[in-house]
């Protein structure tokens, strides 16, 4: 199945996370100039690089501009940049212009910014004073998106410069990924057993969950809607979800009371749902975030207390 993300022609496409961690990793390590990572939303992309990178990377994200990007390349001279779903820059000329001056091969880059904003002939914006119009650097460059909607040739003359991957993981691989950090145990069995029908699962698909769940809400259901299950194919889904049928006997007069149709109907989209995915047995043991914030005050008390004080000393 080919990626929804906007594709660039050329691009290498990862399906592990194992891949995904070996390139990710040689960015970190200094021995990639260059890397543009594309992939669906809720993946762990920008979790995998921060892992990676660390503290040292200048993060770029939200809503900046050409000339902010400028100032934070200047003000983090030297050191590696992770631009991060800054989908405005791509459609940004200036912009464009210093990412193929930052993402040159060459280990030394020089980049420049003439406007009057920086030559001093009229005041610069707020909190940008002392920019200089030129400087060198030896960053490297690390840019993360969903999808590339401005692809233009300038656009393409910079992802000619680096390794351009396309993510885009199995459900089987988010889910594995997914029990390093999760932690509700019904939650992620649900959606274990379900993975033939996520076609395009997300982690976000497993805490929007939990909180539908704690809120009492039927998030089964929810799941499988959001999955792109309707009519027929939903109520057979969520027949073979109840646990109270144990059998194909069961859900089928079930889903005859509930107006679905016939037996034929019943198999015919039963097997149009696919078979589920073999997993190994995984329990988890993390704790939900609400839990490991008392967990750690907990932790920080009963060691302050070990110290002989009710302060931190």
């Amino acid at each position: 199945m080919a990626p929804s993300c906007g594709q660039p022609q050329g691009a290498l496409v990862l399906r592990t996370y194992q891949e995904l961690d070996q390139f990710v990793g040689a960015f970190a390590d200094g021995l990639l100039n260059l890397l543009l990572i594309i992939g669906r939303p809720g993946v762990q992309k920008s979790r995998a690089v921060k892992a990676a990178v660390g503290r040292r990377a200048c993060w770029i994200d939200g809503s900046a501009t050409a000339f902010g990007l400028y100032c934070q390349l200047y003000r983090h001279r030297d050191r590696p940049v992770v631009i991060d779903d800054v989908d405005g820059l791509y459609a940004d000329r200036a912009a464009v212009r210093l990412l193929k001056c930052l993402c040159q091969t060459e280990p030394r880059k020089r980049l420049g910014w003439y406007s009057a904003a920086v030559a001093g002939r009229r005041a610069p914006p707020e909190g940008w004073s002392g920019i200089p119009t030129s400087f060198e650097t030896t960053s490297r460059v690390a840019i993360l998106a969903n999808e590339l909607r401005a692809l233009n040739v300038n656009v393409a003359a910079v992802l000619d410069r680096g390794h351009v991957l396309v993510f885009d993981p199995a459900a089987r691989d988010v889910h594995l990924r997914t029990a390093a950090w999760f932690w509700d145990q019904e939650v992620f069995d649900f959606i274990g057993h379900s993975l033939h029908l996520a076609e395009r699962l997300s982690m976000r698909d497993y805490t929007l969950a939990w909180e539908l769940k704690r809120a009492g809400m039927d998030w089964k259901s929810w799941l499988l809607v959001r999955w792109g299950m309707t009519g027929k194919r939903l109520l057979v889904a969520q027949l073979k979800a109840n646990p109270s049928l144990g059998s194909e006997a069961q859900r089928v007069r079930a889903f005859i009371e509930q107006q679905g149709g016939c037996r034929a109907t019943y198999y015919n989209h039963a097997k149009k749902l696919g078979r589920s995915v073999e997993l190994p047995d995984i329990r988890l043991n993390n704790l939900p975030p609400d839990r490991m914030a008392a967990s750690l005050l907990d932790l920080l008390r009963r060691r302050f207390g070990m110290l002989g004080s009710d302060e931190p000393q």
